[in-house]
């Protein structure tokens, strides 16, 4: 039964792209886990919950990504080789400053990003309204938490004039 009004051949980029973000989110995820296991000094109480939400956070999406696909009628990637194969995200160094973690972060949220916006390009082009519902929330989301990681890295503007506080 054909549940959804569409082609498994059309539907076959989306849920390419639909796995890639998938593995993407994987590596973000344990990433995630790192830096909140990792975090020291002065900003380790702010940091380690952050990170912890950001995790958990990515742990739904990255159920919701799966069952996606199988909505769709095709499987999710599920080994970790090909996680590690496709993302676009990659692993890198457990131990590193608060800053970089928050950087690297920010990173990681530009690739997801990237990669949701092919996900919505390749759902527009087979009217997947399902998918790129989805996948809106999921960037409006992330764009909240990138804006306020952002925040996190600059200088309080406390001790500067009001004409400068409007510059980026």
């Amino acid at each position: 039964m054909n549940y959804l009004n569409m082609n498994d051949e059309d539907v076959l980029p989306v849920v390419m792209e639909l796995n890639i973000l998938l593995a993407d989110y994987h590596v973000y995820y344990q990433k995630l886990r790192s830096n909140h296991w990792n975090v020291k000094g002065k900003n380790f109480f702010d940091l380690h919950e952050k990170f912890e939400t950001l995790y958990n956070d990515a742990k739904v999406k990255i159920d919701e990504i799966a069952e996606r696909i199988l909505t769709l009628r095709f499987h999710p990637m599920s080994k970790m080789e090909d996680y590690l194969k496709t993302a676009t995200i990659s692993e890198n160094q457990p131990i590193k400053s608060d800053e970089d973690m928050v950087n690297d972060t920010l990173n990681d949220h530009k690739l997801l990003i990237k990669q949701m916006a092919k996900v919505i390009e390749k759902a527009t082009e087979i009217s997947d309204e399902g998918t790129i519902d989805l996948i809106g929330a999921y960037v409006r989301e992330l764009e909240k938490s990138s804006w306020m990681l952002n925040a996190w890295t600059k200088n309080s503007t406390k001790n500067i004039s009001p004409e400068m506080a409007n510059v980026k």
